[in-house]
């Protein structure tokens, strides 16, 4: 689990978004289809490549890179990492892998079709969240502030997250969509979505209930977890330790 995480905070977020203005559009999920997930799997990063789907995950003495099998849920195959390393958001760009570390200060960088190791890179803050807009890498580490930064890990820029010109901390995981940032809350239901340009948050998505009650047990941790196959638009969203993978599609909230 990260440390220093502000529930209260978190809480009092989900209640300010129910008053949002009319400016941050407001969403509701419709579960499509659901798919077997790993409860083995703290995941913290969620994608589609080349038309693989891949999910990285966390956890001392956990943590991995797996390609799965979106249909079954099933491990096609798994890179695991030293106990010393917490992993966390993943992304692929210009054939290469990133993975960031979430205490270590360290990025590993592996070639994406081999997986052979490449480089580590010096990181100078938390890891959470990784995605990438085809151009840069954009990262989150658990405050209201994004990094857009080049593969070498060198920073271009930053924007600051505000939800009606309010801070939105806990960005964790990311997923680039339709040349917008979505963003988990840690620690929430619900997701953000970004303006990448200034950080503001044009909608919010409420994704309560999204795993029933009676599928969670004492180890069922948040929801962590977006993915968008280009090849179809199709949306996915899991959990840490959760047994099902959702394919869903927004609908306006009442």
């Amino acid at each position: 689990m990260k440390q220093i995480v502000r529930i209260v905070l978190a809480s009092a977020l989900c209640l300010a978004c129910l008053g949002c203005s009319a400016r941050v559009k407001q969403y509701k999920l419709e579960v499509v289809k659901e798919y077997p997930h790993d409860t083995g799997a703290y995941t913290q990063g969620l994608f589609f490549d080349g038309g693989r789907f891949y999910e990285s995950t966390g956890q001392f003495g956990e943590s991995s890179f797996r390609e799965v099998e979106l249909a079954t849920g099933k491990v096609l195959s798994q890179m695991n990492f030293q106990e010393k390393y917490f992993g966390e958001g993943s992304v692929m760009l210009g054939g290469k892998l990133f993975i960031l570390t979430w205490l270590n200060k360290v990025a590993f960088v592996y070639d994406a079709k081999t997986l052979a190791y490449e480089q580590t890179y010096s990181y100078p803050r938390e890891g959470w969240g990784l995605t990438t807009d085809g151009k840069s890498l954009i990262a989150s580490d658990g405050s209201s502030r994004l990094y857009f930064l080049t593969p070498e890990f060198k920073q271009e820029r930053y924007v600051d997250v505000k939800m009606d010109g309010r801070p939105v901390r806990n960005l964790n995981e990311l997923e680039y969509i339709d040349g917008k940032v979505w963003a988990n809350i840690y620690m929430t239901d619900m997701i953000v979505i970004i303006n990448p340009a200034d950080g503001t948050v044009e909608a919010s998505i409420d994704c309560s209930g999204l795993l029933p009650r009676k599928l969670r047990t004492a180890r069922t941790d948040v929801l962590n977890g977006i993915a968008r196959d280009p090849a179809t638009g199709k949306i996915y969203l899991t959990g840490k330790y959760w047994p099902r993978l959702y394919e869903v599609r927004l609908v306006p909230a009442k």
